[in-house]
């Protein structure tokens, strides 16, 4: 090439660079939702489209690089001020994991989900797991769980007794006092709430807008809570139907379960077992006929030492059709399914613990085919017919298996078998921690959602650990701790699994969020009930109402939360639904806050991005093609204006934006105004305690 040539291109090229926009980070974006990855939830051998955004007229090249494999990006299309890239890509057998580099004259970065990058972070990789996909109705779907026994009490014949038996040294006791706090060490007494109960309350949900019901464990159990599963075949009679009722409570001082005769007769009679588990098919039909699915716990790590397999207080021992337990004989089919160690029948009470209790029996997988095909048996039966349940929400479900290499194994053949039984079932595992591992498309569909949601959303709405076990001042507010912890752990989703997350602000396990907003630190047996809702903030309750219904994943809402239900944890966050005592101001704003969620879809299935954050101030966007919506928050107790570039959230360069809903000191709104962006920005005066919801309005095509 001659000099003048040369000369040439160095004067082209410097036109161009000064003509080129200064490098704009923040246009940068790709995810795994729809928006992205079309299709977002491929078969093995499908190709599929991955795009990717940049700023227009912004960068030189876009690469997409999947291990060894380094992919040009072809240039698709410019809408306002972003240009978008695609590349297709034809899916194998294993997971395909991606990230993207972008070049723009002498920079080079990188771009994942925690966003872009100068250095390579291949842990926070994209992924698209070929074959793996999640219920359609689960996606953003509005869950509503229900503690049966503390809902509702539909029928007063299906009560437990005083000294109907005897669980754990005391006698099983019947509350007459809806409205009584529970007992410190109550996990024996029973408000008489049941299924007849929650049918007889079905308007209620269906009218507050709830799609999905998750009960807590209604299988035959001896505790309020059930996790010690006596019978995994039956709905406990004392939820369903007791048909037959014969035989004595216990005598006083009679601490001897093989003596209480009305309650074996209740528990193991088929006329009881039977009609509860017909009483469960109308309730589920019921429910269906409404649009709405029902979802079962199951607690399969361990049992409980009622269980007719163990059958430790000799309840089966003598009754027609069920075999010895493992407790009571040495011969007994069921010996393999526990791990006894030492050899000391009949009446053998050396046997493995859940964490060392003697009444949560650990089941030993590992040693017993037999168990292991019973349990399969009970995943698929459930979610058949004439059952028809629609997914398992899994206690524990780490735990299970004495080794990680076979809980892994194990969880694996639960999701062939279930998803071959149902297709449509939901398998949702309780979960502490990372979940990655069982997150890849080949074992649990989603987890309840603590590391990527509630405990996040708690520290900086309350600065309160989840139990109400500390306050750190230093999180209340703490903008960057939340985004960070938002972004990490939100990354151990692929966009089928985080869409279907179980995000809950209260559950059975943990504090009431309404009490957490008094930054009470402690439990029921040391500070009392009343301080439960001694000082409670509504407003800030609110304010984490409204994220929870605008970030990704399925709301899920605690039974009696959305009436001001108060509660430290369990077993005080196990209070009765207040009937006839709601707060009908939250069930409103609950309501309307769910028709937000479901009236616009990119809440359900659109893209998230950070906007903004500084103290007690976090926005964000969820947008997609048809429709872009901003969310800000202000937690603090001062008023001041805040700058928000709504511009990376696909919010036009000058837009009105419509106030779709506004929570405050003052009350809440909707349809508060318009608002107006310029050079892509938003500013607002927030006062204390706000939340604000806004839609880019669509303008109007020129004929």
């Amino acid at each position: 090439m001659n000099p003048a040539s040369i000369e040439y291109l160095q004067k082209a090229q410097k036109y161009v660079m000064q003509m080129r926009p200064v490098f704009q980070p923040n246009a940068l974006f790709s995810d795994e939702t729809s928006n992205y990855v079309s299709p977002m939830e491929p078969a093995e051998g499908e190709t599929v489209t991955i795009r990717f955004r940049a700023g227009k007229n912004n960068v030189d090249a876009v690469y997409l690089i999947s291990g060894s494999q380094k992919l040009l990006m072809e240039y698709e299309s410019t809408k306002g001020r972003f240009d978008y890239y695609k590349v297709s890509v034809t899916m194998g057998a294993e997971v395909f994991r991606y990230y993207f580099e972008v070049r723009a004259g002498k920079i080079q970065c990188f771009y994942n989900k925690r966003g872009m990058s100068r250095d390579l972070q291949e842990y926070y990789s994209f992924a698209i797991a070929p074959g793996f996909s999640t219920p359609d109705w689960a996606k953003g779907a509005v869950m509503y769980q229900i503690f049966t026994d503390r809902f509702y009490n539909g029928d007063p014949t299906n009560d437990v007794e005083d000294r109907e038996y005897c669980y754990i040294h005391d006698y099983s006791s019947k509350v007459t006092d809806w409205n009584k706090c529970p007992e410190f060490m109550g996990i024996r007494e029973f408000y008489g709430g049941d299924l007849q109960g929650v049918m007889d309350k079905l308007d209620y949900l269906q009218d507050l807008g709830v799609d999905v019901i998750y009960f807590n464990p209604i299988f035959v159990s001896p505790s309020n809570h059930k996790y010690d599963i006596q019978d995994y075949d039956y709905v406990d009679p004392h939820y369903g139907r007791i048909i037959k009722d014969e035989g004595e409570l216990l005598a006083e001082g009679d601490l001897e379960n093989s003596h209480a005769t009305r309650f074996i007769c209740r528990v193991t009679d088929p006329e009881n077992l039977e009609a509860s588990n017909r009483l469960l098919i109308r309730l589920v039909e019921a429910a269906h006929r409404r649009g709405m699915r029902v979802i079962l716990d199951g607690v399969f790590n361990h049992c409980g030492s009622f269980n007719k397999w163990l059958d430790r207080e000799r309840i089966y021992e003598n009754q027609k059709g069920y075999e010895k337990g493992a407790f009571v004989s040495a011969d007994s089919p069921y010996r393999s399914f526990f791990k006894f160690s030492r050899d000391n029948w009949p009446y053998n009470p050396f046997y493995d613990g859940w964490w060392g209790h003697d009444t949560l029996p650990k089941l030993a997988y590992e040693q017993s085919d037999k168990l292991v095909e019973y349990i399969m048996q009970i995943g698929k039966k459930w979610v058949s017919p004439p059952y028809n349940l629609d997914g398992w929400r899994l206690d524990v479900a780490a735990d299970l298996g004495f080794t990680n290499e076979y809980n892994h194994e194990f969880w694996k053949r639960f999701r062939r078998e279930v998803k071959a039984a149902n297709p449509d079932a939901l398998i949702l595992a309780e979960h502490y921690g990372d979940a990655r591992d069982w997150l890849q498309g080949d074992q649990w569909d989603t987890v309840m959602n603590y590391d990527a949601f509630m405990e996040p959303i708690t520290w900086f709405f309350t600065g309160m650990e989840k139990h109400s076990d500390e306050y750190c001042e230093g999180l209340l507010g703490n903008h960057e701790t939340f985004i960070g912890a938002m972004s990490h752990h939100m990354a151990s989703f692929m966009a089928p699994s985080l869409q279907v997350s179980m995000n809950e602000l209260s559950n059975h396990d943990h504090s009431r969020f309404l009490t957490r907003t008094n930054h009470k630190v402690g439990r029921v047996a040391f500070l009392g009930h009343a301080a439960a809702s001694e000082d409670v903030d509504v407003d800030v309750m609110r304010e984490a109402v409204l994220m929870q219904m605008t970030w990704p994943g399925a709301p899920t809402l605690y039974y009696g939360d959305e009436a001001g239900v108060c509660g430290f944890t369990d077993p005080d966050n196990r209070r009765t639904y207040p009937w006839g005592h709601e707060n009908q101001d939250l069930i409103a704003y609950h309501r309307a806050v769910i028709r937000i969620h479901k009236k616009y879809p990119v809440l359900t299935h659109g893209s998230f991005r950070f906007l903004h954050g500084e103290k007690n101030c976090i926005a964000y966007g969820r947008f997609s093609k048809e429709e872009q919506i901003v969310v800000v928050f202000h937690n603090g107790d001062d008023t001041r204006p805040f700058h928000i570039p709504v511009w990376p959230a696909e919010v036009e360069q000058e837009a009105s934006l419509c106030c779709l809903f506004c929570t405050d000191r003052n009350g809440w709104r909707e349809n508060d105004g318009v608002f107006s962006v310029e050079k892509g920005e938003l500013v607002l005066e927030l006062g204390p305690k706000t939340g604000m919801v806004f839609l880019q309005e669509k303008k109007e095509e020129s004929v």
